[in-house]
């Protein structure tokens, strides 16, 4: 799988990440640009004619087929008090990639499987930017995190591009299980 790094990123001489052409740090909208660059995946913001509650609005998820029952990844920028605050996603500016990786690319990346998340939680910052984590609500259900990456932008694209291909074989496999029936 290629990277989706494109040839209009430089390397800005006060930042050693990849930044934008016009100088500036990728964004929520920049993150996004890039996994819609993904083949089939379609975005749902979620805003008061979704239905979704106002807790939700803005929030983006990214699925690949029609069904559009499990994003394989989300994009928020603030927080769900009482729910999921830990990222402080509060702050200015701050916003939070979740990747769904599942049990084993979970493991391989973390060192233990999503089944033993709690057993590690306490030792996580999820206030930290630019470094690849668990999930603070679902890293008990194989999904990373990252806040406004910059640097780990490389491997952004590598774990979203086996988060895509699990949506694919996922889509793939609904579609023949609805062709086998008809």
């Amino acid at each position: 799988m290629a990277s989706f790094a494109s040839a209009d990123r430089t390397f800005a001489p006060d930042h050693d990440g990849p930044v934008a052409a016009a100088g500036s740090v990728p964004g929520a909208d920049d993150v996004a640009d890039r996994i819609l660059a993904l083949p089939d995946v379609a975005v749902v913001r979620a805003d008061e004619a979704s239905g979704a509650p106002p807790e939700s609005w803005g929030d983006r998820f990214f699925f690949v087929g029609e069904g559009r029952r499990q994003p394989f990844a989300t994009l928020v920028g603030h927080d769900t008090a009482g729910f999921d605050d830990d990222s402080r996603l509060d702050r200015p500016g701050v916003f939070r990639l979740s990747i769904e990786l599942g049990r084993e690319e979970f493991q391989r990346r973390f060192g233990y499987p999503p089944a033993r998340f709690a057993d590690h939680r306490s030792a996580l910052d999820f206030t930290v930017l630019d470094e690849i984590g668990p999930h603070p609500v679902y890293g008990t259900h194989g999904w990373a995190c990252v806040l406004n990456p910059v640097r780990a932008l490389a491997e952004v694209d590598r774990l979203l591009g086996h988060a895509h291909r699990r949506a694919l074989d996922r889509h793939r496999r609904a579609l023949r299980r609805r062709q086998s029936r008809d």
